[in-house]
């Protein structure tokens, strides 16, 4: 099976499951492989494992504010492995291809054991940073009926951020964090990038609303 029938199954896959938040839609996927591809050409990491494992990442999503959040990607690779299966992808690269399914989540806190696994855990949070990882944090914040900012104190400059309360703290508690996460180098740099995005795009904010 070669790569580009592989990765249309997978979205056939998916497009069969019904539908999703808009923050981890199709679109999202998509922009996950193609990081994926990037990072995976820098990294010389294995593209038969890692293209399936950005595929599939999200085939299970157990929404933010459940308290079953941390098992998403462990039921992912679940059911990512049984597709797989199915589909008759080789027997021998499906495990490596579950790990990095449930290595890359950040709530589940599962060590990447592989270089794949790094790639792929890259690529999905470099999505949460940048232009598109503004609009998508926007886009959770608004599904989850969560006010922009607290109108005391919006940039957390006297407060502990809390993002259960409001979406702008999100940007404190976890997505400026993501760059010192970043497993691979060429993912790293990219997420710096990203990051100064979101800085300016606070800063703009903070001149706007104070």
């Amino acid at each position: 099976m070669n790569l580009d029938t592989l990765q249309a199954r997978c979205l056939a896959f998916l497009g069969s499951l019904g539908p999703v938040d808009s923050a981890h839609d199709i679109s999202h996927i998509k922009r996950v492989i193609k990081n994926t591809r990037y990072l995976t050409d820098f990294e010389r990491a294995e593209i038969k494992i890692t293209l399936p494992a950005a595929c599939l990442h999200d085939c299970v999503n157990v929404p933010k504010d459940s308290p079953k959040r941390s098992e998403s990607s462990r039921l992912a690779a679940e059911r990512a492995a049984h597709f797989l299966n199915r589909i008759d992808y080789p027997g021998e690269l499906i495990p490596a291809v579950a790990h990095a399914i449930e290595a890359h989540s950040f709530s589940a806190k599962i060590p990447c054991r592989t270089i794949e696994a790094r790639v792929v855990q890259d690529a999905d949070r470099l999505d949460a940073l940048g232009a598109i990882g503004i609009a998508r944090c926007m886009l959770v914040g608004g599904k989850l009926g969560r006010p922009l900012f607290d109108p005391d104190d919006p940039f957390c400059d006297h407060r502990d951020p809390d993002d259960g309360e409001f979406t702008l703290d999100h940007f404190y508690t976890k997505l400026l964090k993501l760059p010192a996460t970043m497993q691979t180098e060429s993912g790293r740099r990219e997420a710096q990038r990203r990051a100064d995005i979101m800085r300016r795009f606070l800063d703009d904010l903070r001149s706007e609303v104070l």
